[in-house]
């Protein structure tokens, strides 16, 4: 219900955020740059494959995972789609690729279509993309909801997390090991993922259980005080103390 109520605001702010930059007169071709030298990340894997050619046709180089880090040389249309010339940060070779597999600050309003995308998205995408949300965007307008809705996102997988490390790491073992238990959570591979997002969990030796170190609330709080938001994430931080301290009494 909490995730509908954001999901709800998120799209509100969208459709308010599209109706004002509609309004605003655009750039005439002539006006308009191309974006040489501009940073980007692959989001959507579905179309991000990178193509010797701009065309749908062309041979193939490589399937580009989510999270790539990009540089965008120039844009082409062609087979009734915009490519972007791009070339990936650890390798020499450039390729095409299509334009919505990508997102950046070089372009009007790609917060919007990346905002959409992550209300669309389930599961670990979602988070992940999400923080790339907020990696790329510090001053969207939609950056409260976003970090509104990652926050409850997270601290509901961390109940999950919880629930596989108590399946997967063997007592006997732990305890045969002489390492302490709290580092075997803390070492659980399942975390690896998150970790290398900057997301990072507590834990409750008492529950064997993760929680949330509430990263995105306290931004709201530091940033964004006067919001809704920051309403909803100074709640949140007082029901994750009352569980830490309630959880840890024996």
């Amino acid at each position: 219900m909490k995730h509908l109520l954001i999901l709800v605001l998120l799209a509100v702010l969208i459709a308010c955020t599209s109706a004002i930059a509609q309004k605003q007169p655009s750039k005439s071709a002539s006006q308009k740059e191309e974006p040489k030298g501009n940073a980007a990340i692959v989001v959507d894997e579905r179309l991000s494959l990178l193509l010797s050619q701009p065309s749908l046709y062309a041979l193939p180089i490589q399937r580009m995972r989510r999270g790539r880090q990009l540089k965008v040389l120039r844009s082409k249309v062609a087979d009734g789609v915009t490519f972007y010339e791009v070339k990936p940060s650890s390798r020499d070779v450039t390729g095409w690729v299509q334009a919505e597999a990508i997102i950046g600050n070089f372009r009007r309003d790609d917060d919007q279509r990346l905002a959409k995308l992550v209300q669309a998205s389930r599961g670990f995408a979602q988070i992940e993309r999400a923080v790339f949300f907020l990696n790329y965007f510090p001053k969207s307008k939609m950056r409260p909801s976003i970090l509104l809705l990652i926050g409850d996102l997270v601290e509901e997988e961390a109940l999950a997390l919880s629930k596989k490390a108590g399946e997967r790491l063997d007592r006997r073992e732990m305890a045969a090991s002489g390492a302490p238990l709290h580092s075997f959570y803390l070492n659980f591979s399942g975390l690896d993922r998150y970790r290398k997002l900057g997301i990072r969990f507590l834990f409750n030796i008492n529950t064997r259980s993760y929680h949330y170190d509430g990263g995105a609330w306290f931004e709201l709080l530091s940033k964004f005080k006067n919001t809704l938001e920051a309403q909803e994430a100074q709640r949140r931080l007082a029901t994750l103390k009352e569980k830490m301290e309630r959880d840890s009494k024996p």
